[in-house]
């Protein structure tokens, strides 16, 4: 249910030539969408980019590109950023596999530091969220050789395989077990021996890979001579099965280890093991990994004589910045992060100063600003300043002295880039010109002098240029999205219209789709789209893609869509906006829906007040439920997804980060879940999931089930079997899944 905010990296292959689509169609466009035209025929799949690496030069990019000379074949292309000049690296007639003699599908790559070898990720599986098992492969664009790693282990088997510092070397796990193998010789070395279904080397396990985004789980040093890597025993951590009733003739069971709100988690330990004599040693800590902290984050420092990480107290109030010396064994915190209510993991360690400082984000003084930390344990200097939010880290151009940095002082809904001076008593100068409105993100070169710069507004697809910087002179457009903007101007629709509306206790952020052919003089049915929790914003000027074909679907049909952020979501207005929903997660952000919905309906005569519906996904599903069930007499039909029932069935680390431990607050957990008040339902409901969700469980589903049978309350429901957390498995199904929610909203919100 945790979706943490990243850099967006827009990392996707080459799709569709831009323009290709409208030779000879211009006359014959529909403007009108249905869901076949969305989610089946791909109409409007967009054109995009990469995977893009900078070089260490800091000029140089390269990319994946298709080939015009091996059918099926890709080649990786190196980009001179100044100059545009093009030079084919690695052609696709080097990336065949020997023995099928079929190109290589490059999925991800990377190179080593001197760009002689190049690792190639390819046929992967998913794990959980996404592909990260697969096979690798490695090009000596030297010598011409191609070799497969890990040739002795099962197709797609391996995970996060990468080059050691002097690139002689690959490590990867495999079966949850760490590897190490000689590229020259194809020596293997097994540097752990007890990985097994309860016991995981060098990746997470399910809750820390949802919650922390920990999925690769080591780190070569520096110097090459040791790895730094997680270990996780998950066996005091009770299984949830999963039923998987359709693929044979009697049902597959399939266990997860999912520590549910209140229960133990995994044993959690810190190993660094020396590659050649295989010695591991264990950071010891003091306290029991299974109930009183978390490790979410580790890096080397850069002499390669200490281990940094990050230790969180299970209330996750209390982050600690710890390093481990390997020689001295000394264990000590150079910093403290603390709030009454919850502190973010540092994401990403930023190094300077030769490695004695980093930078780390922490809203201690009201708001999320940038400090310097010292390694020598000297007290944090803040770096930013100001009733303004950091929202993430771009760049560090550390040679000019800049820090580059996104942030949106006077709109929570976009964000740009900013950048300021490396001292103190620096104000910051906006980069991204002020006449392009809406959300930018950068992939900047190691120097600060370029970016792959991603923007892009709330009914506009993105646009990808090639800038310098600070300049943000555009070089080159790297994907216009031509043809889906030619696409998107066809169609029959209104433009997004941003506004505000006061509650009393504050006031919120809103977006309006309006029918093409609104008329203010009539009464429309409003369909509200919902998350308001504290893990993502619905109110943001940027381009949506198929979830904003799907809204703009239902205005062509007659219904007024809005949505609405309410306190207690990730805008960047300041800590406290933020943060006032500890331990009331489910109970102030619908009372905010409510009355922001209370306050339009007097403000705009045009909003049909008997004609109002609700829906969401996730976090969204639980707040759909909890308007509906609190709010009866306002909400006509709601359509939840995927949602959560009973806080108590969530994980320990999202809902206790938010809601305390559920010993002390018992009431903050009864009056947050929806199935506590599912008796008060009024108006017309559809509940629907996936029974393979290993996310937000069918036991949530099945249980708000029996509630409102029990309630004697009619509504519809959906399962779809063995499908995950996304209900995208399977042939048709987004299809199916979106057509079911348009026929239940014409039919129990009709438009006029």
């Amino acid at each position: 249910m945790r979706r943490r905010s990243f850099l967006l990296i827009l990392i996707g292959l080459l799709i569709l030539p831009a323009g290709q689509w409208l030779a000879g169609q211009e006359k014959n466009f529909d403007p009108w969408l249905s869901p076949e035209r969305i989610f089946q025929n791909r109409e409007f799949a967009p054109e995009s980019f990469g995977p893009a690496r900078w070089l260490p030069d800091g000029r140089t990019y390269t990319t994946v590109e298709k080939s015009g000379q091996v059918e099926g074949g890709m080649e990786i292309v190196a980009y001179d950023a100044g100059t545009g000049q093009r030079k084919i690296l690695v052609s696709a007639t080097s990336l065949l596999d020997p023995e099928k003699r079929s190109p290589l599908r490059i999925e991800g790559y990377s190179w080593s530091k001197d760009g002689r070898l190049l690792l190639i990720f390819t046929n992967s599986r998913r794990v959980w969220r996404l592909n990260t098992r697969g096979d690798y492969w490695v090009f000596d664009r030297v010598s011409g050789s191609l070799r497969k790693l890990g040739k002795k282990f099962e197709p797609s088997s391996l995970m996060f395989a990468k080059f050691s510092p002097a690139a002689r070397k690959v490590a990867y796990v495999y079966r949850n077990n760490i590897y190490v193998e000689d590229i020259e010789s194809g020596q293997l070395d097994q540097l752990t021996s007890d990985g097994s279904e309860t016991i995981i080397n060098g990746t997470a396990d399910w809750v820390y890979e949802e919650e922390f985004s920990l999925r690769d789980g080591f780190r070569w040093s520096p110097d090459g001579r040791h790895l730094a890597f997680w270990r996780f025993d998950t066996s005091p951590i009770q299984d949830y099965y999963l039923i998987n009733n359709t693929d044979s003739l009697y049902p597959k069971i399939i266990p997860i280890k999912y520590p549910k709100v209140g229960t133990r988690n995994s044993e959690v330990r810190l190993g660094l093991v020396n590659v050649e004599t295989r010695k591991i040693d264990w950071i010891t800590l003091p306290g029991d990994s299974r109930q009183d902290y978390y490790l979410p984050a580790m890096d080397w420092t850069q002499d390669s004589g200490k281990i940094s990480f990050q230790r969180l107290n299970r209330l996750q109030n209390t982050n600690q910045l710890m390093l481990f010396d390997l020689t001295s064994r000394e264990l000590r915190t150079i910093y403290t992060d603390q709030d009454e209510a919850w502190v973010e993991v540092m994401d990403g360690f930023v190094w300077f100063n030769g490695g004695k400082n980093l930078l780390w984000l922490s809203e201690r003084d009201g708001w999320n600003q940038v400090y310097e930390i010292s390694l020598d344990g000297r007290p944090a200097r803040q770096v930013t300043g100001g009733r303004y939010d950091v929202v993430g880290l771009s760049g560090l151009d550390e040679k000019r002295g800049w820090l580059y940095f996104m942030a949106s002082p006077d709109d929570a809904t976009r964000r740009y880039l900013y950048r300021v001076r490396l001292k103190p008593g620096s104000s910051p100068e906006r980069v991204t010109p002020a006449g392009l409105a809406g959300t930018h993100a950068y992939q900047m070169s190691p120097d600060g002098r370029f970016a792959i710069h991603t923007y892009s507004t709330f009914d506009s697809p993105p646009v990808i240029d090639l800038v310098d910087l600070p300049r943000h002179r555009v070089l080159r457009t790297l994907a216009s999205n031509q043809a889906l903007e030619s696409r998107l101007k066809a169609l029959k629709r209104k433009p997004v219209e941003f506004f505000k509306v006061n509650i009393g206790q504050a006031e919120l952020d809103g977006w309006c789709l309006k029918p093409p052919d609104f008329d203010e003089n009539r009464q429309y049915p409003v369909i509200v789209y919902v998350y308001g929790e504290p893990a993502a914003q619905t109110v943001l000027d940027r381009w949506g893609g198929n979830t904003y074909l799907w809204h703009l679907l239902l205005a062509q049909k007659g219904y007024v869509v809005l949505s609405i952020d309410n306190r207690g979501t990730p805008a960047p207005k300041g800590r406290n906006w933020r943060k006032c929903v500890y331990r009331q997660v489910g109970i102030l952000a619908p009372a905010d829906q409510a009355a922001a919905i209370k306050a339009l309906l007097k403000k705009w005569s045009w909003l049909d007040g008997n004609r109002i519906g609700v829906w969401g996904w996730s976090g969204g599903g639980q707040m759909t439920l909890n308007a509906m069930f609190k709010y009866p007499e306002l909400y006509r039909a709601g359509i939840a997804v995927a949602f959560v029932s009973d806080q108590l069935l969530y994980d320990t680390i999202y809902q206790e980060r938010y809601m305390g431990l559920p010993e002390n607050n018992p009431e903050g957990y009864r009056e947050g879940s929806p199935i506590h008040f599912a008796g008060n339902l009024k108006g017309q409901l559809l509940i629907i999931h996936g029974t393979g969700d290993d996310n937000v469980h069918y036991q949530s589903f099945e249980r708000l089930v029996n509630e409102l049978i029990a309630q004697n309350k009619l509504f519809s429901m959906m399962a779809y079997p063995n499908r995950s957390h996304s209900i995208s498995e399977g042939k048709n199904t987004s299809l199916h899944l979106y057509r079911t929610m348009l026929n239940f909203f014409l039919k129990n919100l009709p438009v006029n």
